[in-house]
């Protein structure tokens, strides 16, 4: 009798499904036996059948394998994350060096260095950006000498006050000094 190749595939008939799990499954549990006698290897199998029946089978402790199973899963879990994080934050800092060059680069354009390398247009560019920012800081130097101008405007009204207030006390002092002398 000649075996062919099985389709790995679903199989249709419920008896001849029943039929494949039950071989299948004994042959499973003896090949699981077989490499850890043969081998001395740890090894833990769980099979639930399709109406959730339970087949196991452990070389030693069910509950000390599947301990050891979920610390190096866990170990191997915090590894890769800490892997994946360094790789993120090489390709953060990569992409912050780029940009960190682009604006030192932009920066010495906006100075007025190393425009050899600027086409026509980027010449342009730099221009309109540079009027604009001399608008924005003249705005700025005149906002701010209107505001020195009011408070000397307000300190200037205040001198006045204190100045006349002065200048009514000493005229009475100077009228009741004449009117004592008498």
């Amino acid at each position: 009798m000649v075996r062919g190749k099985t389709q790995m595939k679903r199989i249709e008939n419920p008896t001849s499904r029943q039929v494949t799990f039950s071989k299948r499954r004994g042959g499973l549990l003896k090949k699981a036996f077989e490499l850890s006698v043969l081998c001395d290897a740890e090894v833990a199998l769980v099979v639930f059948s399709p109406r959730g029946r339970l087949y196991e089978f452990t070389s030693s402790s069910m509950k000390n394998t599947i301990e050891r199973y979920k610390t190096v899963t866990k170990d191997n879990m915090s590894r890769q994350t800490v892997q994946q994080d360094m790789e993120k934050i090489k390709a953060d800092a990569e992409g912050l060096s780029k940009k960190l060059d682009a604006l030192e680069a932009c920066k010495s354009k906006l100075l007025g260095q190393n425009l050899e390398e600027c086409s026509i247009e980027e010449l342009q560019s730099l221009e309109v950006k540079i009027e604009k920012s001399l608008l924005g800081i003249r705005a700025m130097k005149t906002r701010r000498f209107e505001e020195q101008l009011s408070t000397l405007r307000q300190k200037e009204m205040t001198l006045r006050q204190h100045n006349e207030e002065l200048y009514s006390q000493v005229k009475m002092d100077g009228q009741s000094n004449c009117c004592l002398v008498e």
